[in-house]
């Protein structure tokens, strides 16, 4: 399967009866379902309620329990309010009749108003620098065979690390990161389906932000990482089958949970989507 249908298909969602729609999970070789999936998949199932007069401008969700990718995702939706300017949806996410996921989306009409934002950041071009693929590849030829096999293949994402760190073996740096994202490949014409990929890719790299400082990952065995909460605001159009920015830094770290924040800008400089992300970080002894 080709990446740009990976992304496509597991986005898809089947309407089951009205407000319920079900899901299915890739299988890229993870123990559990990856929460930017969750988080594209609820998002798909809330603008399936929502008039095409609006798009989503924040987001709000809760990870609940671990995803089983082999079994599928119901999708339930709450159509809580239909405003003349703001449409509010909650969705609920159930494996096995027990919710993993929960979330609150805010629609809005298109508007005109203020404007301002913080510049972007001054980084090497991504035409300048190697895709995440070839640099886990490169790698991975250090690493033990049983750890080699989960970077072999290609992503449907494509992301290029301006600092890159070895997952296995990671050093302290300080907690910031920034990599250019994209899909794989294009994609089509429709706001709201870029919108649902960009929550798919802004939860690949962002709790790793937290990690940093402490020279610690998630392919560690005493390691244990998990995303807790993810919210995201859409500021200004954007297409995700174009290169994006993705300005991330962690404030603090504290009681085994890491706290991070993104800035994604578009190669034109313009500000288009902003993340928060709280995440489990267990150092086991």
């Amino acid at each position: 399967m080709q990446p740009l249908n990976k992304i496509i298909e597991t986005l898809d969602l089947e309407e089951i009866e009205l407000n319920h729609y079900l899901a299915t999970s890739p299988n890229e070789g993870w123990q559990r379902v990856y929460g930017g999936q969750v988080i594209g998949q609820a998002l798909v199932a809330a603008s399936r309620t929502v008039d095409e007069d609006r798009q989503a401008h924040s987001l709000h969700g809760y990870f609940l329990r671990a995803g089983d990718k082999d079994i599928p995702i119901l999708y339930k939706v709450d159509r809580i309010r239909d405003g003349r300017s703001f449409t509010t949806r909650r969705v609920v996410a159930v494996q096995k009749g027990k919710a993993i996921f929960t979330m609150s989306i805010s629609f809005q009409v298109a508007e005109e108003g203020l404007s301002h934002q913080f510049p972007m950041p001054t980084t090497p071009k991504p035409e300048d620098l190697k895709d995440e693929d070839e640099v886990r590849r490169e790698q991975a030829q250090a690493w033990p065979a049983e750890f080699q096999e989960s970077f072999t293949g290609s992503s449907a994402i494509q992301m290029k690390h301006v600092e890159p760190t070895d997952l296995l073996n990671p050093k302290p740096t300080e907690p910031v990161q920034r990599c250019w994202m994209k899909s794989g490949e294009a994609l089509p014409d429709d706001p709201r389906l870029h919108q649902c990929v960009l929550a798919y890719l802004s939860d690949w790299s962002l709790l790793d932000t937290a990690a940093r400082p402490h020279g610690v990952s998630f392919m560690q065995d005493n390691v244990q990482v998990a995303s807790l909460d993810h919210a995201m605001w859409f500021h200004r159009p954007f297409r995700a089958d174009e290169w994006l920015l993705y300005d991330q830094d962690s404030p603090t770290a504290s009681g085994a949970r890491g706290f991070n924040r993104g800035l994604i800008y578009n190669q034109a400089g313009e500000l288009v989507a902003s993340t928060t992300q709280e995440g489990l970080m267990r150092i086991h002894k």
